[in-house]
């Protein structure tokens, strides 16, 4: 932490201002980051910002490891305990949803930053993006009620940027992982009919959709009997986890390039195995 101590000319106190470092490992070296802190007189309380983005993908990748942990573990064997499915199912559902949590807190972080004129950067060309932003999207309100894609695609048009094609495979992927989020956090149960014919007409059940969009996407989980349905049985295992992360992090790499600012997890990638 930096401080400054009294003027010798008045006998005053001015301003304190303080830096909370934090260390970080990036190509074999070890770097340190700043994350300012606001302190205007030695009587005020300290200001500084979180990053809970950051925690949210540390701890999707966590979860993954620990589930890809289970299944190299258990490989081949006839069955598991019910502790051991109920952990192995417990670290899967969690680094899915801790993925779509990072998306969420991404954008909300950003357009927090910019709408509170929170500027970090030492680079002007930075900044000016940021106040683009902040004119651009001042209700916030508005902004909280937006579904999370169109924030993504409304901050980068508000920022002069093409937003993605909704032909972009990242994109897309994660699309259906937010769909899926959405769906195990309100869920709703509905009849699940295996080996019956299709019907022509007939309604797509939650399961047959999840099935015919996401079953060659990723690995299924190695633990399900063959006759089980794709979704949530077959779905739910290590490859769809590791496919969340993935995708997450490629899709808000491309947004920040877009951007042209830096990511706020770039000195916790090293972080982010999956296995």
């Amino acid at each position: 932490m930096t401080y400054s101590g009294t003027d010798s000319a008045t006998g005053d106190c001015p301003p304190i201002f303080l830096h909370l470092f934090t260390f970080c490992r990036q190509n074999g070296l070890l770097t340190m980051d700043k994350i300012p802190i606001e302190s205007p007189d030695e009587e005020s309380a300290i200001r500084f910002r979180d990053c809970f983005s950051v925690r949210y993908i540390q701890s999707a990748a966590v979860l993954c490891r620990l589930g890809y942990g289970i299944e190299q573990e258990k490989k081949g064997q006839d069955a598991l305990t019910e502790e051991q499915v109920l952990r192995h199912e417990a670290f899967v559902l969690n680094a899915i949803l801790s993925a779509v949590a990072f998306l969420e807190s991404t954008i909300n972080e950003l357009h927090a930053d910019a709408v509170d004129g929170a500027y970090f950067y030492s680079d002007e060309q930075h900044e000016a993006v940021l106040k683009t932003i902040a004119d651009g999207w001042k209700n916030e309100k508005n902004f909280d009620r937006a579904p999370l894609i169109t924030r993504y695609q409304k901050i980068l048009a508000i920022a002069g940027t093409a937003p993605f094609d909704e032909d972009d495979a990242a994109f897309s992927n994660v699309r259906q992982l937010i769909e899926i989020r959405n769906h195990l956090m309100h869920y709703k149960r509905e009849w699940i009919v295996i080996g019956e014919e299709k019907h022509p007409g007939k309604a797509e059940t939650t399961s047959e959709r999840f099935g015919r969009i996401l079953a060659k996407k990723f690995a299924i989980n190695p633990f399900v009997a063959r006759n089980r349905p794709f979704f949530p049985d077959k779905c739910l295992g290590h490859g769809c986890a590791e496919w969340a992360i993935v995708n997450s992090v490629i899709f808000t790499d491309a947004f920040f390039r877009k951007l042209g600012l830096p990511a706020s997890y770039e000195g916790i990638r090293d972080e982010l195995s999956t296995r």
